[in-house]
């Protein structure tokens, strides 16, 4: 009897040893990714011990000090609603007071379509949740279109709608050369897509470039998509940080709006509010009628649920709280104008520093983009030598946040661009 168990204990451990020997083999196959271009940068500066190092490659809102901000109105909100209220589950559609208070931003306080009714919201992860429930919805109801998306973009629109199976095209949008908006080779896209064409557009301090059409412009543009029924999606991830006016930076989606248009609109709270971890967001599909608007919500929800199910409910209450307060919302238009006009300053103060080195090329761009990103134009080759020499850090592309440029190292900034690209 104890041989037969010895036996089989024997076949039992050559079983298990044979079944460890296969599940090791799962995920051989599997190789490391591959490092994400701007958080990647961020790992390299934390990695780096120099006293002298300075991050302007990820997209975070510094104060004068090179420290993150935690604005005044959310401290309030979050006094307010300490205590107040309970962790239960938001609907799959999120916040309703959040979605309505996000949707008077966009579309204005007095729209008709609000009042209509004719708006399908729901609340998403920040703008890239909001993107992509969008490339899904996409991909479920017009499965044999494609997305349209400018050269260059933020990296991951990309990867959002590749991971949604929506094949990808590009359009024309910045010009090396001028350091401004191709604004002829954008027109020629725009008339030589197919009609009925997808279009991902950047509402305001278009990323990585600061490169934003005129109102004329806009105009135009609206007016050839209405010629080629084409779909516009607006990624609007800085309304009020671009110029410090909320309704400024909203101007391109009022001029579609006024054009007839039925737009989408993915807005994130991650710059503005500086809510980046509270991932509080919003997408929006404006539609023929409320019926439509019904049915559009309806499967918008329907695709989140399989996600995440429903959306978290701290941010929403801190952007709804000062939303619907006129004292909080007040202040907070201060505040966001604030943190715009100190990455104005910036930007003159860069453009000055490297005109006073006596640079012989010209950085009129710098003033003239917007937006929390300068397109510097440098090569990814100067790029190496800022960090390698100067232990500055940024994007290969030459984009700059200027939001980690402060009083104390944007001399030191100029000196090093200046070094790396005074010949040339």
């Amino acid at each position: 009897m104890a041989h037969l168990i010895r036996a089989g204990s024997s076949c039992r451990l050559a079983s298990s040893g044979a079944a460890r020997s296969m599940s090791t083999a799962w995920w051989r196959h599997v190789e490391p990714a591959a490092k994400d271009p701007i958080l990647g940068v961020t790992e390299a500066f934390l990695a780096d011990p120099s006293p002298a190092k300075v991050n302007v490659g990820v997209g975070a809102y510094r104060d004068d000090n090179g420290k993150p901000v935690v604005l005044e109105c959310v401290r309030e909100a979050e006094r307010r609603i300490a205590g107040n209220s309970n962790m239960e589950y938001l609907p799959m559609g999120g916040s309703v007071n959040m979605v309505q208070e996000t949707l008077k931003l966009a579309y204005g306080e007095d729209s008709d379509l609000i009042k209509d009714k004719r708006i399908a919201a729901v609340q998403a992860l920040s703008g890239t949740g909001a993107c992509r429930l969008f490339a899904d919805f996409q991909k479920r109801f017009s499965p044999d279109s494609q997305i349209y998306i400018p050269v260059p973009t933020w990296s991951n629109h990309h990867n959002i709608w590749r991971d949604a199976h929506v094949p990808q095209r590009t359009f024309h949008y910045y010009h090396p050369e001028s350091k401004g908006l191709d604004f002829a080779g954008l027109m020629d896209d725009v008339k030589n897509a197919p009609n009925g064409s997808f279009f991902l557009l950047h509402a305001c301090a278009h990323n990585p470039t600061g490169v934003d059409p005129t109102e004329e412009q806009w105009k135009e543009i609206s007016n050839q998509f209405k010629v080629k029924g084409h779909f516009a999606l607006f990624d609007m991830a800085y309304q009020g940080f671009a110029s410090g006016d909320p309704e400024r930076d909203a101007k391109s989606i009022r001029i579609f709006l006024e054009d007839g248009h039925l737009i989408g609109c993915a807005q994130s709270y991650a710059k503005n509010m500086g809510l980046y971890g509270q991932r509080v967001g919003c997408l929006s599909v404006v539609c023929e009628d409320d019926k439509q608007a019904v049915a559009v919500k309806s499967q918008l929800q329907q695709l989140a649920r399989p996600m995440y199910s429903n959306p978290p409910v701290h941010g929403a209450l801190i952007v709804s709280t000062i939303l619907s307060d006129p004292d909080l919302k007040k202040l907070w238009l201060k505040e966001v104008k604030g943190m715009a006009d100190r990455i104005i300053g910036m930007r003159t103060a860069l453009k000055q520093n490297l005109e006073k080195l006596g640079s012989p090329l010209s950085w009129e761009h710098i003033t003239k983009q917007i937006g929390m990103f300068c397109y510097s134009g440098m090569t990814p080759e100067q790029v190496d030598r800022l960090t390698n020499e100067f232990h500055i850090y940024m994007t290969r592309n030459g984009r700059i946040s200027m939001a980690g440029v402060t009083t104390g190292n944007v001399g030191y900034l100029a000196n090093a661009i200046h070094e790396v690209t005074k010949s040339g």
